[in-house]
């Protein structure tokens, strides 16, 4: 069976200077960053398309997320 198309996802942080950092957690140190959210959406998919690609050229496996999921931790700031 042929992969014709992946889905990753990727968290969007906003920063306090302005812009969104993209960070792909499945894809380890794939981390890009966008003035606004549609230029981070446009560059996490170039950065994930480019670290695959290096995968590929390197003849490593291609991480999926089909054991992948997230959740939410409450911790308490003031111990």
């Amino acid at each position: 069976m042929k992969i014709t198309e992946l889905n990753y996802t990727v968290l969007f942080q906003k920063e306090p200077e302005g812009g969104y950092t993209a960070i792909v957690p499945s894809l380890a140190g794939c981390v890009t960053y966008g003035n606004d959210l549609e230029e981070a959406k446009k560059m996490a998919r170039e950065a994930i398309e480019l670290y695959l690609e290096s995968l590929k050229e390197h003849n490593e496996e291609i991480p999926s997320q089909e054991e992948v999921f997230y959740g939410q931790v409450r911790v308490s700031p003031f111990l």
